[in-house]
């Protein structure tokens, strides 16, 4: 079995459809907020300060890196195309964004603490594990290299 067919199969059936479309669009949103400042969103300026001011740096590097893999990370989970590995990359960011911002105030998002940012994280190792699915662009491509 070749790497590739490997990264898009998937025995999961459609229950990853039901993680992928709610997480795809946060996802997608919150990436829209960075990049575009969409969504009351501050746009790659604004949220690049805000993450230099955190000691995130450069700070407009790591806004377009956070943003592109929200944004583009979601778009791909919401059609299923390479979903491992755009899992992979939204599990890095939630893991940064909850280190970086979030830990320090406790586990309840009253607080500004981490447990939105822990679910999506959850979600998103789910899906790299599990892979999209039957309804997913991974199972046709998966189907069709056979």
């Amino acid at each position: 079995m070749s790497a590739l067919k490997k990264l898009l199969a998937s025995n999961a059936g459609f229950a990853p459809l039901a993680l992928r479309l709610p997480i795809s669009i946060i996802f997608m949103a919150h990436g829209s907020q960075k990049l575009f400042g969409w969504f009351g969103g501050y746009g790659l300026q604004g949220t690049g300060q805000w993450m230099a001011s955190i000691g995130l740096e450069p700070g407009v590097l790591m806004a377009f890196l956070a943003g592109s893999g929200e944004f583009f990370g979601g778009l791909f989970i919401l059609i299923g195309l390479l979903t491992r590995p755009a899992a992979a990359v939204l599990a890095f960011t939630m893991i940064v964004a909850i280190f970086s911002t979030h830990f320090s105030n406790g586990l309840f998002l009253s607080n500004g603490g981490y447990e939105f940012g822990l679910a999506l994280l959850a979600a998103s190792v789910s899906l790299a594990i599990s892979g999209a699915g039957k309804l997913s662009v991974d199972s046709l491509l998966s189907k069709s290299s056979q």
